[in-house]
């Protein structure tokens, strides 16, 4: 058997699709049950983060495991395994090893070092220990890699690389500021009781925000955090409970919003967001929707008689797509985000006939871009909305009068609230790009190497113990041969004493020990070095050993094993 791992995350998939293919706890559970029931698996464990997606499991054939993981992956998470593929990884054996202890390090991590990631490693072990799908592989893997983490973070100036999530966030926030000076004053509102906006809210505490309110959807949980953060040391903050109803209202009062839930649908509507920032900046946000929640060139689209030009004077455009808009380009997605499928094709087909549109002299719609974009909005049910639009020299923005940090995927407050005026949102996907060009510490390459030699040292331990029930049964059957001639020596020596009788068996003992002991030490050592595993059948048949009884001493560890596991993770 051998270790498959088959995933996404951020550095593989976009926010989007991340969003999409999320898995809640049920389904999970689901997940590893349908996997440990599939031919080419025996044990499995599931690993999903904010960012991350990833079944690793024991398979016996590579092609076949490979298929029918993706394939399940594509099944629980809802998105169609041809959309899926072009963004799933596959790491085998080594390789596997390699990936989750870079993984638990946090080097595989959104923000480098970060140390959230091992609690999710040991949630993701106890959680496949409670489903009964995790067997000697996974246990050993998902143990060690908890001790490789807390290794390189204990050897190592790791953290010193990046920050937590939460840390990361706020500091993008701030900005050029400190945090603390930012955060100083503030009355913040967090959404979510869950460890993440627990931690945010233990982080804005001690940042010395001067009120924090807790909202979640069971009001126990939420006040619950709101009592620890009230009679927590170091701080002084005021923290109350309010049911998620109180939101919109709540909103309106705050400084700064943090969410992560584990809702499916957005928490804070764009909508939500320009109430609560209304009359709080120096000028009327603007607001990306329409009288009918339709985006501004869609709504006027609809105002304007088929036939006519709209604003820009295009003759018989469907479309208002005006040459700019306040804080964003128009060019390319930005001018459609939104927008839904049959509009775009509308569009699409008077781009076509047209070949090309003049809006000014630099800005131009392209019929195949057009078209590609009505394909996505087709799939999708929209075209998603761009977070890095094209700066406009001459839009001056009002200093932001309220703060948004979304740390839910899929995500909790709308994307379009980033472009209204006197709101500044921080998102997984803006963090991601932000951290992307981060520059690598020299402790980085430290923890490199502990990873290296970590999976080397692994990948030992685990050959050898493949070998170890074949010399178990080895000596086993040596000293049953011991047994026997003993047992023949009391027939022909019925009057032997038991003196001389011990004094033989001891004797003839010692001959078998001495004699397999360098023979059972070096395959051990060889079958530890890579490609050592063919030795344990070498040894079976030199010895001509009987399968059964090999199965059974591995059968035996494995029950061992399971009791240990039932410990818990370290």
């Amino acid at each position: 058997m051998s270790l498959l791992v088959v995933g996404l995350s951020h550095r593989s998939a976009p926010v989007s699709v991340l969003e999409r293919a999320s898995l809640g706890t049920d389904a999970q559970v689901k997940l590893l049950h349908d996997t440990v029931a599939a031919e080419p698996a025996t044990e499995a464990a599931v690993l999903a983060t904010c960012n991350r997606i990833e079944l690793y499991a024991d398979v016996d054939k590579f092609h076949a495991g490979v298929a029918e993981l993706s394939t399940l992956l594509a099944q629980h998470s809802g998105v169609g395994l041809d959309e899926l593929t072009p963004y799933l990884y596959v790491h085998y054996e080594d390789r596997a090893v390699h990936h989750l202890f870079s993984v638990a390090c946090g080097l595989d991590s959104m923000v480098v070092g970060e140390g959230q990631i091992l609690g999710q490693i040991k949630d993701s072990l106890a959680r496949a220990q409670e489903q009964h799908s995790a067997g000697r592989l996974i246990n050993d893997l998902f143990q060690q890699a908890l001790r490789v983490g807390k290794r390189a973070h204990s050897e190592t100036g790791i953290d010193r690389a990046g920050q937590s999530l939460v840390t990361f966030g706020l500091e993008q926030l701030a900005r050029s500021g400190e945090v603390r000076d930012w955060a100083a004053g503030k009355k913040a509102l967090v959404i979510g009781a869950g460890s993440m906006s627990s931690l945010a809210a233990a982080t804005l505490a001690r940042a010395g925000v001067t009120e924090i309110v807790v909202a979640n959807r069971t009001f126990e949980r939420a006040e619950r955090l709101a009592q620890i953060l009230s009679e927590g040391d170091g701080t002084d903050v005021a923290a109350r409970a309010v049911p998620m109803e109180s939101v919109p209202a709540e909103l309106t009062r705050a400084d700064v919003a943090v969410s992560c839930t584990g809702a499916t649908g957005l928490v804070l509507t764009a909508e939500a967001v320009a109430t609560a920032v209304q009359g709080r900046v120096g000028r009327v946000p603007a607001a990306p929707f329409g009288a009918d929640g339709a985006p501004p060139a869609l709504a006027h689209a609809a105002r304007v008689p088929a036939g006519q030009s709209g604003r820009g004077g295009e003759d018989n455009c469907p479309l208002d797509l005006p040459p700019v808009q306040t804080g964003f380009s128009v060019l390319g997605e930005a001018a459609v985000a939104g927008m839904d499928a049959a509009t775009l094709e509308q569009h699409a087909v008077w781009v076509d006939k047209g070949t090309v549109v003049e809006r000014r002299d630099d800005v131009r719609a392209d019929a195949e871009l057009i078209t590609a974009l009505a394909a996505t909005a087709a799939t999708v049910g929209r075209i998603p909305e761009r977070r890095r639009p094209e700066a406009v020299a001459d839009a001056v923005r009002p200093e932001p009068a309220l703060f948004l940090l979304d740390l839910a995927m899929p995500r909790d407050i709308d994307a379009a609230a980033h472009r209204l005026a006197g709101v500044r949102l921080v998102d997984i996907e803006s963090l991601a790009e932000t951290s992307a060009d981060a520059p690598m510490a020299s402790d980085v390459d430290q923890v490199r190497r502990i990873v290296s030699d970590e999976v080397a040292a692994f990948g030992a331990a685990q050959r050898a113990a493949h070998i170890t029930p074949t010399v178990v049964a080895l000596r086993a059957m040596a000293a049953d041969v011991v047994a026997g001639e003993i047992a023949r020596l009391d027939g022909r020596l019925p009057g032997l004493d038991d003196k001389h009788r011990a004094e033989i068996t001891q004797t003839v003992r010692r001959v078998v020990d001495k004699l397999l002991h360098a023979p059972t030490v070096r395959v051990k050592q060889l079958a530890a070095e890579p490609g050592g595993a063919g030795y344990a059948d070498a040894l079976r048949t030199l010895f001509d050993l009987d399968p059964e009884t090999v199965a059974a001493v591995s059968r035996a560890e494995d029950s061992t094993d399971e009791n240990a596991k039932n410990r818990g993770p370290v």
